[in-house]
C-alpha cells in the first residue's frame, strides 16, 4: 500500500505514471498508424494485382 501511496503522491511517482501513460499513447499510435498503412499497401497491391490480369 506504501508503494501505490508514493506512486501518486510523490513527484518521481508521478513522473513515472506520466511516463507509463505516454507509453501507451504511443504504443496506441504506432499501431493505428503501421494498420493504417499496411491496409492503404494491401489494397494498393489487390489493384495493381487486378489491374495487371
Amino acid at each position: 500500500m506504501q508503494a501505490l501511496k508514493d506512486f501518486l503522491t510523490t513527484d518521481y511517482g508521478l513522473m513515472s505514471a506520466g511516463v507509463i501513460a505516454f507509453m501507451f499513447v504511443m504504443l496506441a499510435y504506432i499501431a493505428r498508424f503501421v494498420s493504417r498503412h499496411v491496409k492503404e499497401d494491401t489494397e494498393q497491391h489487390e489493384r495493381e494485382i487486378h489491374g495487371k490480369a
